[in-house]
């Protein structure tokens, strides 16, 4: 099987960047990626360990719940979730992170690297606060580079074609699937303690 193992193989494969593509990209984030953010529901949170090991969580709250404090730092709340913390954790180890944000109805995306920190001063916290819950700690993000994504891939999956939505009951819901993986509980045991955390776990 034919495999590419050097920068040198992997440029011959696929020709020169164009120009374009290497000119969007900007040290910093400009009027366009600031409102971009500012529309953004959701993100994925990309972060490595020293060892290499990867990560990618998914973060979401109401439009524009990423504080952009200035032109290359951005701050991130973490809400309440499982504890599991593994950004975090990776940060720590290795401070490199990549995020990309998505607007619903908009097939662009923006693609934002850098290296983050771990904040928990309560007045830099206040301020994110959701339905009068503080964040425990947030992500400092120092902007390294920031550009616009085509919009190929989302056209490609017509990720926001409401035709394309799937039936829920086309696929077993979380309560089951833990109850299904871990054997820690029943599935009932396990529907109403997702449904709880839906509804009061939020913030």
């Amino acid at each position: 099987m034919d495999s590419i193992h050097d920068q040198q193989a992997l440029r011959a494969h696929y020709g020169p960047i164009s120009t374009l593509a290497v000119r969007k990209v900007l040290p910093r984030l400009d009027e366009h990626c600031r409102r971009f953010i500012a529309l953004s529901p959701f993100l994925v949170l990309a972060s490595g360990d020293a060892d290499g090991n990867l990560d990618a969580s998914p973060r979401g709250d109401a439009p524009g719940f990423v504080a952009v404090l200035d032109d290359t730092t951005l701050l991130l709340p973490d809400r309440r979730g499982n504890n599991r913390v593994d950004s975090f954790g990776n940060v720590l180890a290795a401070a490199g992170v990549g995020l990309i944000f998505f607007v619903p109805g908009i097939d662009e995306t923006l693609r934002v690297n850098g290296t983050a920190a771990i904040v928990t001063d309560p007045a830099v916290l206040e301020p994110l606060a959701v339905q009068g819950r503080v964040p425990a700690a947030a992500l400092r993000i120092t902007v390294r580079e920031a550009f616009f994504h085509c919009a190929k891939a989302l056209i490609r999956s017509q990720l926001w074609n409401p035709e394309r939505r799937v039936e829920r009951s086309r696929f077993p819901s979380l309560g089951r699937i833990i109850a299904d993986q871990t054997r820690a509980m029943s599935v009932e045991e396990a529907e109403r303690s997702t449904e709880e955390g839906y509804r009061t776990r939020l913030y």
